[in-house]
């Protein structure tokens, strides 16, 4: 049956009304979105160039992926206090003032420093690749008998400022393609090792993430292909004009690895 002129108006007027309410709690909900980027280098953007002056040592980028993110989607508050060099410690001391009841997305990428990231890859680098396995291996026992304490600390600071929050740990790529392209630099096995030590690295900070109610978010499949020695890295190899960019993600590491991976669990 056909509607009469006057009831398909008032139809037209009553459903135009009611995605107008609709977008405007949608815009409401947004404009009280409050986002907050914790961590490391990787958070921060170390690799991806087009660093921000005023955050100094901290390096911070718009390239990094909480700034991608954040660009994306406008969130009426964003605070970027991930910075380079970052361990559990610094971010309790310096990272978590932005956090508050009204905080409702929250992301974090932190205990590789802890481990002794940049330690292991300077031996490994450096020497032999029986020494390289045997640093692996020290830091493989620091993340079994220390670093889930220091993760507990800061899972729990965040969470008790910010009890409302989405919390996304996200983890670390693996830096080597195995039988890749690279035809010189460190061994196999040594490549192998330091894998091996993300992995390890990665399930434990899973593990504990799980523990607090957090969700994890693994890269590992994102930079699948995309790993140093795979013809199209997005990683950083060892550079000795730059060497604090070493083995971090590129600018299309953290917009096609990072991001991805964080918006798919934001």
């Amino acid at each position: 049956m056909r509607l009469s002129r006057f009831a398909a108006l008032t139809s037209s007027l009553l459903l135009a009304a009611g995605a107008a309410l609709f977008g405007a709690g949608q815009a409401a909900a947004q404009a009280d979105f409050g986002y907050v980027a914790l961590g490391d280098s990787y958070s921060s953007g170390v690799g991806a160039g087009n660093y921000d002056s005023a955050s100094g040592s901290c390096k911070r980028t718009t390239r990094a992926y909480p700034a991608l993110w954040a660009a994306a989607h406008s969130p009426q508050t964003f605070s970027f206090t991930a910075c380079s060099g970052a361990r559990t410690g610094d971010v309790l001391s310096g990272q978590l003032g932005p956090l508050n009841s009204g905080t409702d997305l929250v992301s974090i990428t932190i205990g590789g420093n802890d481990a002794g990231f940049s330690d292991v890859m300077t031996t490994c680098v450096l020497q032999s690749e029986s020494t390289c396995v045997n640093r692996v291996n020290q830091a493989k026992a620091y993340v079994d008998s220390t670093l889930p304490g220091q993760l507990d600390q800061v899972y729990d600071a965040i969470r008790g400022r910010a009890p409302s929050a989405k919390v996304v740990v996200l983890g670390y790529p693996r830096f080597y393609q195995l039988n890749g392209s690279c035809i010189a630099g460190l061994t196999e096995g040594e490549r192998s090792a330091i894998n091996g030590a993300s992995d390890y690295l990665n399930a434990a900070i899973a593990k504990r993430a799980a523990d607090h109610g957090f969700t994890f978010a693994s890269v590992v499949g994102a930079f699948t292909g995309h790993e140093i020695c795979s013809g199209d890295a997005w990683l950083h190899s060892v550079n000795w004009t730059n060497i604090g960019e070493s083995y971090h993600p590129t600018a299309t590491g953290q917009s096609g690895g990072y991001l991805p991976v964080f918006s798919g669990k934001a």
